[in-house]
Formats: structure tokens, sequence, C-alpha cells
């Protein structure tokens, strides 16, 4: 797939486009387009794309960095408009309108190679083994507010970064990522994320790769808190995007003697304690698998429930209230708990409705009084399946334009049912909240 070549030269051979409306030099090999090869020098005399033109007789060739067409071994640029359905695979583009009708759309697309697709509800190619972070970019994906400030690219080229730094790298490839995922005009129905990993073990040095399996949590937060970073967000409070859409904030109350401590504090997630696993088993010697309600681990942040925690050195408690819903809330259920020698999964299912989450009274009454708005609607919800080291990940997705549910695995997209959501091994959740607009328009 085109994208997926970081090279700087594509070859094209054995096919045809038209080559109507030419609006410069007449090249006769814009027929024999159909595939492309990539070649990582220039176009000299040494050069291999060079040298590839002779041996081959492959002519036309695509600078990725200028998108400019090149017919070799003659050496003249290529000016045509039949091109151009390459160049926006390569650099797709959207209107301010666009992007403002995309979650109005229920419209399938068609790519290239003949089979549809809904732009959004797009597969990533698992490379080896990088589906925990195909599964958080595609949910981040179909964040409106956040998809769409990187839909366009003008809201961040021109953000001023230190020499050197290599964090905005990050900022530049999720927005390539984005408008390929929403591109209506793709050449496959799927997308190869590889840019944008390569960017990610670049600037997480290597603690986040695409041959060994990551978590999803663990990724999440560093993802936020690194594009939080790169967008020029700093620890005297800036705001960005990321903080605009998921920031939210809470009280947390401890218990420690000689004096109890009070500290305002803010989160980009909110982590949802498990009850410990059961490990009896029933009749059959299968081994049961508990459920628990959203609301009874939710419980943590009433202000009122106390959880114990341990130190090397001392007990103490620790109580939480929220006094700020961001826009979008961002649940992570911690399920694997890690000591010295291996970690453990819990399996219990979290039970729990698909739309109408109110949250109201896990704020505190002053709090309350200003929040107009505290009811939520699922839109993600990553799963991890199987054990620990040996799992994998997938995530269900709903489309804003259907209405309809859909689960992503790497490359397979389906349409679920909501009902079968609810069953499976949640571990990442991302709810958005209800505008006053969309309060009476909400279905079940």
């Amino acid at each position: 797939m085109l994208t997926a070549v970081p090279s700087h030269l594509f070859s094209a051979k054995n096919g045809r486009v038209d080559s109507e409306d030419r609006r410069s030099r007449h090249c006769p090999y814009l027929d024999t387009i159909n595939s492309f090869s990539p070649f990582p020098t220039g176009r000299g005399l040494k050069s291999h794309a060079y040298i590839h033109s002779v041996q081959f007789s492959h002519h036309v060739f695509l600078n990725l960095h200028t998108l400019k067409f090149y017919c070799l071994p003659d050496n003249y640029e290529i000016i045509d408009s039949s091109l151009e359905d390459i160049t926006y695979v390569l650099k797709p583009t959207f209107t301010k309108q666009q992007i403002a009708n995309l979650d109005k759309q229920a419209k399938l697309s068609r790519a290239y190679d003949g089979t549809t697709y809904l732009p959004g509800i797009v597969g990533l190619n698992n490379i080896k083994a990088n589906d925990y972070a195909n599964a958080v970019l595609q949910a981040l994906s179909n964040v409106p507010p956040l998809r769409n400030y990187f839909l366009e690219e003008d809201n961040y080229k021109n953000i001023k970064r230190p020499p050197g730094d290599i964090m905005f790298l990050l900022v530049q490839r999720f927005g390539e990522l984005m408008r390929k995922l929403w591109n209506p005009r793709n050449f496959k129905a799927h997308v190869s994320p590889h840019e944008m990993l390569q960017a990610v073990v670049l600037c997480s040095k290597k603690t986040f790769q695409i041959t060994k399996q990551g978590d999803g949590v663990d990724f999440l937060s560093w993802f936020l808190n690194a594009l939080h970073s790169a967008l020029g967000g700093t620890k005297k409070k800036k705001k960005t995007i990321v903080t605009d859409v998921f920031q939210g904030s809470m009280r947390i109350f401890t218990k420690k003697l000689p004096h109890p401590d009070l500290v305002e504090s803010t989160f980009m997630y909110l982590t949802l304690d498990l009850p410990t696993a059961p490990l009896y088993k029933d009749e059959k010697e299968q081994l049961i698998i508990p459920q628990v309600p959203l609301f009874n681990i939710l419980a943590k942040f009433n202000g009122i429930t106390e959880k114990e925690y341990k130190t090397y050195k001392e007990n103490f408690l620790k109580r939480f209230q929220l006094t700020k819903l961001p826009p979008y809330l961002i649940f992570c259920i911690k399920r694997f708990t890690k000591n010295n020698f291996f970690v453990e999964k819990n399996p219990t299912i979290v039970n729990f409705p698909i739309t109408n989450v109110d949250l109201r009274e896990y704020l505190s009454e002053e709090v309350q009084a200003v929040h107009k708005n505290t009811t939520y609607d699922l839109i993600a919800n990553i799963v991890h399946d199987g054990k620990p080291s040996e799992g994998s990940y997938r995530i269900h997705v709903l489309h804003h334009g259907t209405g309809k549910w859909y689960e992503l695995q790497d490359l397979q997209v389906t349409d679920i049912l909501p009902q079968m959501i609810t069953l499976s091994e949640a571990y990442i959740q991302i709810w958005k909240r209800r505008d006053n607009d969309e309060t009476n328009q909400q279905g079940a």
C-alpha cells in the first residue's frame, strides 16, 4: 500500500490511468500506471530510480515529499489531473464543511480496489504485535473533536517547538493517520499505521514497539500525555485539544496520621478497580467468571467510599470525588495485577449500559449546581482477550452517521449488536457527554 512505504519515490507500471486534461508536457507512459515500488533515492543519473527506469522500462515516479510526478529517464515533471487521485491518497485534505458533515453521513465509500467501507471505520495492519496500539488509535480517531482538530493540518503545523525536538513527529504522524482513516477515496478499505508506529517507537524511546505486545492502558496514558506536551502543553496548565477533550478533575482525600490531606488533581482517565475474582468452580469443574455492575466500581469516586493503599512503610486510606467532568470521559478497568514474578489478569465481566450513564452523584454538591450535563453514552470499547502475555486487542466503535456499532480487530471490520458488547472483557472505554441539544435525541 502506498502509505506504508517510507520512501521518496514510486515507480509505476502495467495498467492504465486516463490522461485527459493534460496541463503540461505530454507523457506517453501515463497509461502504464498500475502498481507501485519504492526507491529511497532521488532521480539523478546514478540513482536507483533512474537505473530502474532504464532496465525495466518503468517511467513514472512520484516524489513523496513534494508530491510531484516525474518521467524517467527523460527527467521532466508530469502535471496531469488524472494523477490527483494518487496524491490525494497520500495526502488527503478536508474542508471545514466536509469535517462538519462527517458524523451526519451514512454513505459507504468505494475503494479503488472495489471494496466498500465507512470512512473512519477502517482496519489497521498488524505488522507483528501492535494490535494494542491499533485499538487505541482507532478509538481516538472516533472522538469527533480530537479527530476534527487533526483533520485540519493548519491547526497545528505552525506550533513552535525547540530545535531538535522529535516529539512533534508524533503530532504530524497522528494527523496523517487521521486523514487517511477518514479518507473517502482510499485505495483499499484499510490503512497501514506503519509511519505512525515508527514515530511511537522513536518518541517513546522503544518503550512501545511494533514487534512486542504492549499494554493498551500504558500506551493510551503515554500517548495522550506525549501528544499534549508536543502540542505545547506544559506543567503551567496550558491547554491543548487533548485536555479540552479528556481532562477532568477530582479531589483526593488521604487519611494519614498525623494529618489528613486534601489534594485537587486533574486526570485524563479514571481507573476503575475490579473486585478480587473468586477461584471456586461450578459442579462441572469450570471456573465461574464473576460479574460486577459498572456503578459498583464507579462508587470509588463518590467521595464516601474509602480504599486502602499500602507502601513499604505505611498504610493509608483514600477517597475520591469528581469536581469536573470532561466532554469525553475515559474509563480504564484495572484487569492486570503485576508483581515481581508474573502478571495476573482479572476476568470479571463489567455489566454496563451502552447509553444514559449519569455521573451526577459522583460530583460534590457545589459542583452539581454548575454542571448541567452529566449523562454519558458509550462510543468506544477496547477489549483484551486471552492471557496477559498472549492476549489480543479488539475494539467496538459507534459510527455516529449510521448509529451502528462495529467491531474492529486489526484488518477485520464487522458489524456487531450493542447487546454483544457488554459480554466482553472491557478494558478501556470512551464515553461522550451529552450536550444540551442532544439530551432529548438519544435512543436507548
